[in-house]
C-alpha cells in the first residue's frame, strides 16, 4: 500500500516508507494517569507523507533516514489529519538504517499507551 491510499478508518495496513522527520520525545499522561514518552515522526514514500506516534522504547529504534515497514497498522485521525498507528497488534520494523547499514529491529506498541493523553 502507498501513503496516498491511506484514509482514516483503514486497518490491516502494511507500508514501507522512509522516516523524514522525528520530533524530540515528550512526556504525556494517559487518561488513566500513567506517564509515558511519545515522539512524533513523519513517514514518506514517493506518493506522500503521514504522521505516526512512537511510544516508549519504540522511540529509540527509529531515526531520520531509516527505511521502515509498518505492518498490521491502522489509520486514525488526529486534529483533522490522518495518522498511522500500530496499536496493540501492529509492528514497526527497521529494514535499513539511514546510515546505510541493514538491520532488522521490531517494535510494537502496547495498547495501554493508546487513548487520550495530555502534554505534561
Amino acid at each position: 500500500m502507498k501513503i496516498n491510499e491511506l484514509k482514516a478508518g483503514a486497518n490491516n495496513v502494511t507500508i514501507t516508507a522512509i522516516v523524514s522527520k522525528k520530533d524530540d520525545a515528550r512526556e504525556v499522561t494517559t487518561k488513566y494517569g500513567k506517564r509515558l514518552q511519545v515522539a512524533n515522526i513523519i513517514l514518506k514514500d514517493e506518493t506522500g507523507e503521514i504522521a505516526m506516534s512512537l511510544w516508549g522504547n519504540d522511540i529509540n529504534t527509529v531515526n531520520v533516514g531509516d527505511k521502515v515497514e509498518v505492518s498490521n497498522a491502522y489509520v486514525n485521525e488526529f486534529k483533522g489529519n490522518p495518522q498511522l498507528s500500530t496499536g496493540k497488534f501492529g509492528k514497526l520494523k527497521v529494514l535499513e538504517k539511514g546510515e546505510g547499514g541493514a538491520e532488522s529491529e521490531e517494535a510494537s506498541t502496547p495498547s495501554e499507551e493508546e487513548g487520550e493523553f495530555e502534554d505534561v
